[in-house]
């Protein structure tokens, strides 16, 4: 089945029944999860239709202690299963040392998040994100299915917005991330994150709005 047949089929679907098809459709599913203010949404309603559905977290070194301790929180409670995917460390240590996140932060993405994600991806025939199309330009235009480097891409809640993942996750009495009630409505590294709406606090300053894994 084609990518357009695919958006075709999943389009009418809600999010469980898009999850729930897609293990239907593929084997090798990569599920990643940054632990961020919507992450939960996502995944409970992955670990209600499979719970044994591994989940990759990419460790960049440089993610808030908050960020952390919400991560344990998550896999104690719905008793994930995770696996840490790191930078290359004599690469990461390059960055502490140089703070390459002021000179060049798309290198330091490149080198913290994007190369550790490739080396993995090959092992995989779709890859799962938590993208929202309302989050910003870049993500409106993006389907449930997309095509990039050689892999499927598949956003079972992109066309959902943030509201609706706050709401499920109080419904569904999930913790809330820590930062979010200091104003941090998105949280990625903490050099490059302050409080703001929306993604308004990634990168100030700078002309950058994605760190590169979806670009």
């Amino acid at each position: 089945m084609d990518i357009i047949e695919l958006n075709k089929k999943y389009l009418p679907l809600t999010p469980p029944e898009r999850i729930r098809m897609l293990y239907t459709d593929f084997d090798r599913i990569l599920f990643t999860s940054s632990f961020g203010t919507t992450s939960a949404f996502l995944l409970h309603l992955f670990n209600t239709v499979n719970p044994a559905q591994v989940v990759h977290f990419l460790d960049t070194t440089y993610h808030f202690n908050e960020t952390h301790a919400y991560r344990q929180l998550l896999t104690d409670l719905l008793k994930l299963k995770v696996i840490e995917v790191k930078p290359e460390e004599w690469k990461n240590t390059f960055t502490q040392q140089d703070k390459t996140w002021n000179s060049d932060p798309d290198l330091c993405c490149s080198i913290n998040k994007v190369e550790p994600l490739d080396k993995i991806k090959p092992g995989f025939q779709v890859w799962v994100s938590g993208l929202m199309s309302s989050q910003n330009k870049y993500r409106e235009n993006l389907k449930i299915f997309e095509e990039k480097d050689g892999i499927l891409k598949f956003f079972p809640i992109v066309d959902l917005s943030e509201k609706d993942a706050y709401d499920y996750i109080r419904k569904n009495k999930l913790p809330e991330h820590p930062l979010l009630k200091a104003g941090y409505n998105s949280v990625g590294c903490f050099h490059c994150t302050v409080a703001g709406k929306g993604r308004s606090g990634r990168w100030v300053n700078k002309s950058k709005t994605e760190c590169g894994l979806h670009l």
